[in-house]
């Protein structure tokens, strides 16, 4: 077997080794291991479990909440001073009692509406009592049944508030997860593709070290035979020891970006893996405007400052109502009964009527509502100004994102032909080294040239993919399938 030959059949099965052993690794399976292992994806999830059990909670609490407090046994015994006797007295008390309460808070009008049932058993004795011939001691029941209507008045409605801060805050959390799955997206794609690169530009460099060797066998039969000068042996041994370092070299650089992109996804070190892409040239057209009008719809951020605005407003609410003038009305209706025999308990109930109409009218705060009123004012100013810079700024991002991207095509034809012309050129000098009129060191060069432009070509093909990605996060839209980028199911995440 001609040694040619020998080395081509190595570089195939080192190339098959490398296949077997290691596990095929697609970009679309990369980003669903990071999406389910990446630390910042996990806190982003519990982020929004947080903000969706908080809402579920609160919403949970505008339903009927009932209540039943027991006091299956309290005694009390106390030595008090009698002031219309001008004498002391000796009271016990045995109390035995249990109250049940329903209450219904209205979200409408931040209102209260309570039914409250108590039931009690007493048994009291008094030394007083028993001095002045009366009974010594007494036991009574007694029940409690009564309605109890609660209302703010001339103040803002908490409950609807609070209920709105948490749907907010809910949503800032899904946009803020879904920010996560594309910075991810990005952060991984960028990571994979940058890894196929290396594992190609290892790929070429092995190919480069067989040709080195094949140039070296003929030049060394050459010699032999009396053809060429020893020094053009030693020349292309030496340009076989440099393919062989750089080699070295590049395989190291591979094998650190492997490591990195195994943490990335949260893999075991010991987990041998290769990937594979496809990186075929797909130019796309994209419409400049087209583009800015999906991303101003669409882009996530917007909306985060929409909420923020929302909640500058909602603290100016609250801010407004700290030493306001506001009023509260409170009814109660019911009956009472109280019997020595429970069976005769509400044989002669009395009513129980209780209407209570307060105001809090504040008089004199020394203006700290004045300045923390210009304080939250300020703020909502401040948010607007920035929702506006936020805009600016994306449209700003999708410009530049779409240059870039013409660029890219550009630079894939520039590529394309220096490969080409790389090749062509190649193949030419070798018949020409072949023929014994070319030294070894020229022909070295226009494979080394032709290495270069291959590892270009496929770097400026991963480079154009890189900016549509970008330009794809930018806009929220997929130019590739034409259609807008599919909203991520957060609750289901979230349930994860």
């Amino acid at each position: 077997m001609s040694g040619p030959t020998r080395n081509v059949i190595l570089l195939a099965l080192l190339l098959l080794a490398d296949a077997v052993s290691a596990e095929q690794l697609e970009l679309s399976r990369a980003l669903q291991i990071a999406s389910d292992r990446s630390p910042t994806i996990q806190g982003a999830r519990q982020n929004l479990e947080i903000s969706h059990r908080n809402l579920q909670a609160q919403r949970a609490a505008l339903k009927s909440r009932f209540g039943l407090v027991v006091t299956p046994y309290e005694f009390a015994k106390d030595r008090v001073f009698n002031d219309l006797l001008s004498a002391h007295n000796t009271q016990e008390q045995t109390h035995i009692g249990a109250s049940f309460s329903i209450q219904q808070p209205i979200e409408m009008t931040d209102a209260t509406l309570s039914m409250i049932q108590s039931v009690d058993w007493r048994e009291a004795s008094s030394s007083l009592a028993s001095s002045l011939g009366g009974r010594s001691s007494q036991q009574s029941y007694s029940s409690n049944l009564y309605l109890q209507y609660s209302q703010p008045l001339f103040t803002y409605n908490r409950t609807r508030l609070t209920l709105e801060r948490l749907e907010l805050a809910l949503e800032n959390a899904r946009l803020g997860y879904a920010i996560q799955r594309l910075q991810i997206e990005s952060g991984v794609t960028r990571l994979f593709l940058d890894l196929y690169l290396k594992q190609r530009n290892v790929a070429i460099s092995r190919e480069e070290l067989v040709n080195a060797n094949e140039r070296y066998e003929i030049i060394e039969g050459k010699v032999l035979a009396g053809i060429s000068a020893r020094e053009e042996l030693l020349q292309e041994d030496l340009t076989r020891a440099n393919a062989q370092a750089s080699l070295e070299s590049i395989q190291l650089q591979y094998a650190n970006a492997l490591d990195d992109f195994r943490v990335q996804l949260g893999l075991p070190f010991e987990m041998e893996l290769s990937v594979t892409a496809d990186v075929r040239k797909e130019l796309v057209e994209v419409d400049l405007k087209q583009a800015t009008r999906h991303g101003l719809e669409r882009r996530m951020e917007l909306r985060q400052q929409d909420i923020n605005i929302q909640n500058a407003m909602q603290e100016l609410i609250t801010t407004e109502a700290r030493n306001e003038f506001k009023g509260a009305l409170n009814l109660t209706l019911g009956i009472i009964g109280t019997e020595e025999k429970f069976s005769r308990i509400y044989d002669e109930p009395t009513r129980n009527q209780r209407v209570t109409l307060s105001f809090d009218v504040p008089l004199f705060d020394w203006g700290e509502k004045e300045h923390r009123m210009a304080a939250a004012q300020t703020s909502v100013a401040r948010s607007e100004l920035t929702a506006a810079e936020e805009r600016k700024r994306i449209v700003a991002e999708i410009r530049q994102a779409h240059r870039n991207l013409q660029s890219q095509r550009t630079q894939i034809e520039i590529a394309e032909k220096n490969v080409e012309n790389a090749r062509l050129t190649y193949e030419i000098n070798l018949e020409r080294y072949r023929n014994g009129d070319l030294p070894a060191k020229d022909i070295a060069y226009y494979q080394n040239q032709l290495s270069r432009e291959q590892i270009n070509e496929v770097g400026v093909l991963i480079q154009y993919r890189l900016a549509l990605l970008d330009l794809k996060i930018r806009t929220l839209y997929d130019f590739t399938r034409k259609q807008p980028v599919t909203e991520f199911d957060t609750d289901e995440e979230a349930r994860r």
